[in-house]
């Protein structure tokens, strides 16, 4: 699997949810990404500020131990210099590794090595500065008759754990000194970052879930007044002209109601299953085919196990609906409707099939449509689509393809 690149910006204030400083003056350079040069910079400032503090006292304490301002000056600087040195050097190559913007694997190698690398100079370092001064206060110390004595002589076991614990002291010193601390902070801000990034990514996801549910029920809303009250039209237009068929449109109406009305009360208007969507468009295509008098057929083909699947409500009904309003009822005679689910590999298939009057400009960019492809971006992706092509008798097929094994979001 090819690496991937760091992806977040160094230069600007990490997140509230990654952020692990305080707001004090002294840690705000910790609102940063670790070894970024905002976070150095602060990093640097604070910590030789200390360090400046720490060499005056010592610089003092050496001046007074020779009688020497001028050596406790040159002690003092010196102790400066080494221990900056000392705290900066592995986070300023750290710096730069990062800001070289490798590919993640190798950026962590290289910013540990970088660590690494410094803590060893930083050894160096010590090594130079301690011996400066010493040389610095040699002559001093000999003229007030001061003289080094050499230490007790131990045997090699003794030697050897000394030794030991000598370079363990060291690299613990040098470890947490030099940037230890700091890798550490590296390591546990990327995770905090990515745990934040898929926070975020969830709540966009939740967001658009959101919207396009209200969009949806929007759309519900505009529709299903307008459509009771064409047919509760249609009823009042038949009750002198045919009673009998006014009474039916009347039944096949309660049937509609029966098969959506619930389902809002219980509030699983956003959640719905393929098999309860296709009870809705039955039940409608029923209604519409006791009002055009009969001249409409459909059927339902779907198998038994697929009606448990998830299917985004409104979709279906709104192909049907379609069907209804630019096939079968501008053309003339019988019309027949299929509505057909079925599955393949990992993919739901939909279709909703007419022989009405085919297609024409400007079919397919409606509301309802639109929100058909709004509802299925939202919800899937480019793992949804709907498509309208010519159908074989002439009329249109309108077909949407879903995940199959999908979660509603």
């Amino acid at each position: 699997m090819s690496e991937q690149r760091s992806g977040y910006p160094l230069g600007q204030v990490l997140p509230p949810a990654v952020l692990l400083g305080g707001n004090a003056v002294w840690s705000r350079y910790r609102q940063y990404p670790v070894f970024s040069l905002r976070w150095l910079a602060g990093r640097s400032l604070l910590v030789c500020s200390v360090i400046a503090v720490v060499s005056m006292f010592t610089g003092t304490g050496v001046g007074l131990a020779v009688q020497d301002w001028g050596a406790g000056l040159r002690g003092g600087l010196a102790h400066f210099i080494a221990f900056s040195l000392m705290a900066t050097l592995g986070p300023a190559m750290a710096t730069a590794v990062r800001h070289r913007r490798w590919p993640e694997a190798t950026e962590r190698r290289a910013v540990v090595l970088a660590v690494l690398a410094g803590m060893v100079i930083s050894y160096g370092v010590d090594k130079v500065a301690s011996a400066y001064v010493a040389e610095l206060m040699q002559p001093h110390l000999a003229a007030m008759g001061l003289k080094s004595t050499p230490g007790p002589q131990l045997g090699p076991v003794a030697k050897a754990i000394g030794l030991a614990l000598n370079v363990a002291a060291l690299v613990v010193i040098y470890g947490l000194f030099g940037g230890g601390l700091a890798l550490r902070a590296y390591f546990s801000e990327r995770r905090r970052w990515e745990a934040d990034q898929h926070a975020r990514e969830v709540g966009e996801l939740e967001s658009r879930v959101r919207e396009a549910d209200l969009r949806l029920g929007v759309l519900q809303a505009q529709v299903e007044p307008h459509f009771l009250f064409n047919t509760l039209a249609s009823v009042r237009a038949l009750v002198r002209q045919d009673p009998a068929q006014a009474e039916a449109t009347l039944d096949a109406l309660v049937g509609f109601l029966r098969a959506t009305i619930p389902k809002l009360r219980d509030g699983q208007s956003l959640h719905a299953t393929l098999g309860q969507q296709l009870e809705i468009c039955a039940s409608y295509l029923e209604l519409m085919r006791v009002r055009m008098g009969g001249r409409l057929t459909y059927t339902m083909s779907v198998a038994p196990e697929l009606r448990a699947h998830p299917f985004p409500p409104s979709l279906l009904i709104t192909l049907v609906e379609n069907a209804i309003k630019h096939g079968i009822e501008p053309r003339p005679g019988p019309g027949r409707i299929d509505v057909v689910a079925e599955r393949e590999g990992g993919r739901l298939r939909v279709r909703v099939v007419d022989d009405g009057a085919g297609l024409k400009p400007g079919v397919g960019g409606g509301m309802g449509l639109a929100n058909v492809r709004d509802q299925l971006a939202h919800r899937f992706g480019d793992r949804a689509s709907l498509q309208l092509q010519p159908g074989p008798r002439g009329g249109v097929v309108a077909q949407v393809e879903v995940p199959c094994a999908m979660e509603e979001a």
